[in-house]
């Protein structure tokens, strides 16, 4: 092989590693998800029976329009939070199943909300037309809503989906790129839980 290849192809290496490092949590190198083409959570699904789940988690921040998002308004409701962000190939992919899901189960008493912790306005809002995204954003440059989870669900890998329970209880997680109908099924065991 010659030099200039063998030069060509560690620069491409090196490039596709920045890449793929670009969905990890601050920076941390993830799993590696087969045949994608990206480093992300494995999509491995985490349910907690109802007498293993912790104290209410209560998310609270303000949209990229400005406007307040408080989840514990949902008490009583499902909860979908996903984190995300807009150059996250995995979130790009699951973005058009999250919107399908606000609009379909909402007549379920199931909400969405997202978490970005790391796109300004421009980039987020710009995700969110191209998506039509429902649902509100807590903007989170600042840490507070991915604080509230440290200690009850950790959040590993960008995208990661959780499900609340009634009672505002992380009852389920999706590290990576979710599946609908597993995200499906998940909301239905949460709903059939008596309230």
């Amino acid at each position: 092989m010659s030099r200039r290849r063998t030069l060509a192809l560690a620069a491409a290496f090196a490039a596709g590693a920045l890449v793929l490092a670009g969905c990890t949590a601050d920076g941390d190198v993830g799993e590696q998800v087969a045949n994608q083409g990206y480093v992300s959570g494995d999509g491995s699904t985490r349910q907690w029976a109802v007498a293993e789940r912790g104290e209410p988690v209560t998310l609270t921040g303000t949209d990229y329009a400005g406007d307040p998002v408080d989840t514990s308004a949902w008490r009583g409701d499902v909860v979908v939070v996903n984190t995300w962000f807009a150059a996250c190939p995995p979130c790009r992919v699951e973005a058009p199943d999250l919107a399908a899901i606000a609009a379909d189960r909402a007549a379920d008493g199931v909400h969405l909300v997202g978490i970005n912790r790391t796109d300004d306005a421009g980039a987020a809002q710009a995700f969110e037309k191209k998506f039509e995204i429902p649902y509100p954003t807590i903007d989170d440059r600042e840490g507070t809503a991915t604080a509230a989870l440290q200690g009850v669900a950790p959040i590993a890998a960008t995208p990661t989906t959780l499900v609340l329970d009634r009672q505002g209880r992380v009852a389920a997680r999706v590290l990576g790129l979710l599946d609908r109908t597993t995200l499906d099924a998940l909301i239905d065991d949460v709903l059939a839980e008596q309230a």
